[in-house]
């Protein structure tokens, strides 16, 4: 049987996706092993990829101790991982309600000033977010933020990506839908929430999704305004620990699944919203 080019072509690129899902799912996959192996069995040459005896004496210890064989660090990881949820749920949830509104602002209204105002936006978007942190650090200092979770919040609540991210899809909707809205006498807020909310509500869902993971995984900005062990989210809490343990690799590999789970489980749960997010670029009338 002949191979058609179109059908080369399909065997090819099934075949390229295959070894990209492979080298991707790999190093994930060894992490999850790890954490079930037996202490320092990792450190063997060559490292083993499955272990000689699965246990669960990693997940024991990294939840249960409070204290990590003496050493200065002196906090569980389930109070972390606490933190790091109630600073992801508030940071997601009052960056929605400053985002998508701004973004439906910057798309369907008119006001002075408007076009330079995103052109600024847009232009603020080359700048690494890494050369704000000090000047922010000291005004959050002034202010009396630094080691607090507002601290940790306020600066996540606009995002400029965001704001544009939502301005591009509320592009798609039809100006006739909101103008016939408008001759039937309804106002701005009821025209956001009884017509354009609903037709983003799958941008709504992706965004919340973004905003949470990056809240979630977020180690550098509360690595440096938190100083108290007890306000630690999880990444800054497993950073801690191994320093400590810095050899004791398959204990990490337990603190980075325990990390990478809850997010991992929410993205599963809202897929179909998130594909339809990125795949519902516009919005037809």
């Amino acid at each position: 049987m002949a191979v058609t080019p179109l059908r080369l072509r399909a065997i090819v690129l099934n075949a390229l996706i295959a070894a990209v899902t492979f080298v991707t799912l790999v190093p994930f996959v060894w992490m999850v092993t790890v954490s079930f192996m037996p202490r320092y069995e990792s450190s063997r040459y060559p490292p083993p990829f499955w272990p000689s005896r699965w246990t669960l004496e990693n997940y024991h210890e990294l939840l249960t101790r409070r204290q990590f064989d003496g050493a200065w660090f002196d906090y569980r990881i389930l109070p972390a991982m606490g933190n790091s949820l109630l600073v992801a749920a508030i940071s997601t949830l009052l960056g929605l309600v400053l985002t998508v509104p701004a973004g439906y602002a910057f798309a369907k209204l008119r006001f002075r000033g408007r076009e330079r105002l995103l052109k600024l936006l847009i232009a603020s978007l080359v700048v690494p977010g890494q050369v704000a942190m000090l000047p922010l650090f000291l005004i959050f200092r002034e202010l009396g933020l630094v080691d607090s979770y507002a601290g940790v919040i306020l600066p996540s609540l606009a995002g400029i990506f965001a704001v544009l991210f939502v301005r591009q899809a509320t592009l798609g909707i039809p100006d006739e839908m909101i103008d016939a809205a408008r001759l039937d006498g309804a106002g701005e807020v009821r025209i956001f929430v009884s017509i354009v909310l609903p037709l983003l509500m799958p941008i709504t869902v992706t965004l919340a999704l973004f905003m949470f993971l990056g809240s979630w995984n977020d180690f550098l900005w509360p690595l440096i305004v938190l100083s108290d062990q007890h306000h630690y989210t999880l990444p800054v809490a497993v950073a801690a620990i191994s320093r400590e343990h810095a050899a004791d690799g398959e204990l990490m590999m337990a603190a980075a699944v325990v990390t990478t789970l809850p997010v991992l489980m929410l993205f599963l749960a809202l897929q179909r919203y998130y594909i339809g997010g990125l795949l519902g670029g516009s919005i037809k009338g």
